[in-house]
């Protein structure tokens, strides 16, 4: 276990609808009874990122803990711009998609083991219009969900469901997509084109089976139809996707151009309608503590 003493706490007290106090109570008690210094920040929406840098740089934690989902990891790591100070992750957001892709159990007291642990992995993160991405970012259906999703009144993954069969109704697809990987260029239609490091959507969906969110590069995953048999394949832990429904490629940088504008998303946070989306793999590495099965580092 860890010997390190100050620890920073960021919670997002409304991420997820759910209530984060036991969290809390659960981490300050495990500390007090190590010994350990703790920091709490809570953020507003409001000045997030410069109040969390001030503190970081003026409290120089050895050790930062998040209660709350991806986009709030994703704050930090931008903060950061290193994997000097690992982070302990208690996903308590809408979809949770990087906790899904690193195995991590909602157990709490579980989930305090881990993130005081010594155990870690390197998280590539890719450079996507000029936005840091730790997991996932797509261009098309799925960023219209996740609008459509903002704009409801219902979290989590129930809220998700409801606005499915509203956003295949409305949506305009499919789209037409230019890409060019490295002086190659392929053009496609797709319902659905997605830039990932993980293999797997919060949902549990698999969309990129064989994906490695630390080989130095993402997988570009074309998706050329709404096939709702394909579409449950991915809810297997070892899906083997259809050719005719997702071609998949790895790359290190991608310039995408869209027929028109398009709905936007990185990591589960709508950014609008977009013609162009340029992605490279960014030198930024994330040092996050996992279960002993997922360890690299």
């Amino acid at each position: 276990m860890s010997t390190n003493k100050r620890v920073l706490l960021v919670v997002n007290p409304i991420s997820g609808g759910k209530d984060k106090t036991p969290i809390i109570d659960h981490i300050t008690k495990r500390l007090e009874e190590e010994k350990k210094e703790l920091r709490i920040y809570r953020t507003t929406g409001e000045r997030d990122k410069e109040e969390l840098r001030e503190i970081i740089e003026d409290y120089e934690p050895h050790r930062i803990l998040i209660v709350a989902g991806d986009g709030t990891i994703k704050l930090v790591a931008e903060i950061l711009k290193s994997d000097a100070v690992p982070l302990g992750i208690f996903p308590a957001g809408s979809a949770n998609g990087l906790a899904a892709n690193l195995d991590l159990p909602s157990n709490t007291k579980e989930l305090t083991d881990i993130a005081l642990s010594d155990n870690f992995v390197l998280l590539d993160t890719i450079m996507i219009n000029h936005e840091l991405c730790i997991h996932i970012s797509d261009i098309g259906l799925n960023a219209a969900l996740i609008k459509n999703y903002e704009e409801g009144n219902i979290r989590g993954k129930l809220g998700y469901f409801i606005q499915t069969i509203p956003t295949l109704m409305k949506s305009n697809f499919p789209f037409q997509f230019k890409i060019d990987n490295k002086g190659t260029t392929l053009e496609r239609q797709a319902v659905l084109l997605a830039i990932a490091n993980a293999r797997k959507y919060g949902t549990g969906s698999t969309i990129n089976p064989h994906g490695s969110y630390d080989d130095g590069k993402f997988e570009v995953l074309v998706f050329k139809e709404v096939n709702f048999s394909e579409i449950l394949k991915t809810f297997s832990e070892n899906a083997e996707l259809s050719k005719d429904f997702v071609e998949i490629f790895s790359a290190s940088e991608v310039s995408i151009e869209c027929d028109r504008n398009i709905p936007f998303q990185i990591d589960g946070e709508y950014r609008g309608e977009v013609r162009k989306v340029h992605a490279e793999i960014s030198p930024i590495k994330i040092k996050i503590a996992v279960p002993q099965k997922k360890a690299t580092f």
